[in-house]
């Protein structure tokens, strides 16, 4: 049996909110120590910085990557010192950093996926080992490239449920959403359903100038137009069997444009709770329970709205005593660990890879 070691995950989400950083101990099988955690948001010059890269969508467009790339790679290096003083640990006491970057592009259609991050710089800034690029090896053996947290939440399904409570389904709410269905025995699937608050951050951006419909306060006092969500969900994505994956910008808000923000924002809530229950529907058997994590758990519209459309019980992370703010970070402290020692990241059912696959590139320090 390995050995348990620290190690710090980095996560920087397609909602674009920041950095998450989070400590655990872990052999690569199961968590024995779940250390500090931390959310640090973008300023807003490298935000929109990333926001440029993103909406460029085209390799030839992205000459300012590299400036942008250093940016975001110190930032994650500065939340990275942040957490280390608040476990108390040094360098030497971390044996790896899983780091993520931030997806700018990702088409696995055509084979495409961009995460900026520099790793060998993040691992000369803080003198510990990194592991980025845990997207590469997957798509060049034919996988989607996503979702990759899977195995990381199947390793806390099995601390905290019984098999009488299985299947359940983990859905992670960034800009885009994502489940993870877990079945008895091991039985596992994993594939985007479709957007998560992207759209909905995007309209309040556009429309108020703000990050986010706090708490969902404004698509609560809308009305959803019918017709519109009708369109929304007229995408053959939707009944598309998976393991699938999406880029941020795979869907278009502009049906809602003519709505007023409230009504604006209600459909799209409807349309990715509506995307969640189509997506159930794919899975083996009906989950038993929705758990969910990532940033929309704080929008109750959103969570209402996914309790009406899946008829099932839906409750955040924190249910199960999971911490869904550091939940994607802690995932690639784990993946991390599994890397180095040549563990599978990746399966058929999470990301459609034809075989169980490691990945990940690393980065030593010496």
């Amino acid at each position: 049996m390995a050995e348990p070691v620290y190690a710090l995950g980095l996560m920087s989400g397609t909602s674009l909110d920041g950095i998450d950083a989070a400590l655990i101990r872990t052999d690569g099988e199961r968590v024995h120590e779940f250390g500090p955690c931390i959310t640090i948001p973008y300023e807003a010059a490298l935000r929109q910085a990333i926001r440029g890269l993103i909406d460029a969508r085209q390799e030839g467009a992205l000459s300012g990557a590299a400036r942008v790339e250093r940016e975001l790679t110190e930032a994650h290096a500065a939340a990275s010192g942040v957490v280390l003083a608040e476990a108390g640990l040094n360098a030497g006491q971390i044996r790896v950093v899983g780091f993520h970057g931030h997806t700018i592009w990702h088409d696995p259609e055509h084979g495409i996926t961009r995460q900026i991050g520099d790793g060998a710089l993040l691992a000369r800034r803080l003198g510990i080992d990194v592991v980025n690029d845990f997207r590469g090896a997957d798509m060049a053996a034919g996988g989607q490239g996503a979702p990759l947290a899977p195995l990381y939440h199947r390793a806390l399904a099995r601390n905290s449920l019984a098999t009488a409570e299985l299947p359940v389904a983990v859905l992670n709410l960034g800009g885009v959403a994502n489940i993870t269905w877990i079945g008895e025995e091991n039985g596992l699937l994993a594939f985007d359903t479709g957007p998560g608050c992207a759209l909905i951050d995007d309209l309040i951006l556009a429309r108020r100038g703000k990050p986010y419909d706090r708490n969902g306060e404004l698509a609560a006092a809308g009305q959803v137009d019918k017709a519109v969500l009708g369109r929304l969900l007229d995408d053959s994505y939707f009944s598309a069997p998976p393991p699938k994956s999406l880029d941020r910008n795979a869907f278009d808000r502009a049906p809602v444009e003519a709505l007023a923000i409230a009504d604006g924002a209600a459909t799209l809530v409807a349309f990715s709770a509506q995307a969640v229950a189509l997506g159930l529907a794919l899975c083996p058997q009906m989950a038993r329970r929705i758990l969910v994590t990532g940033g929309g758990r704080h929008n109750s519209a959103l969570m209402a709205a996914l309790r009406r459309r899946c008829g099932i019980a839906v409750d955040p992370v924190e249910a199960l005593g999971w911490r869904g703010d550091a939940l994607e970070a802690e995932a690639f402290a784990y993946l991390a660990v599994r890397s180095l020692r040549g563990a599978v990241l990746s399966l058929p059912e999470t990301t459609g890879v034809g075989h169980a696959l490691s990945g990940g590139v690393l980065h030593r320090v010496d």
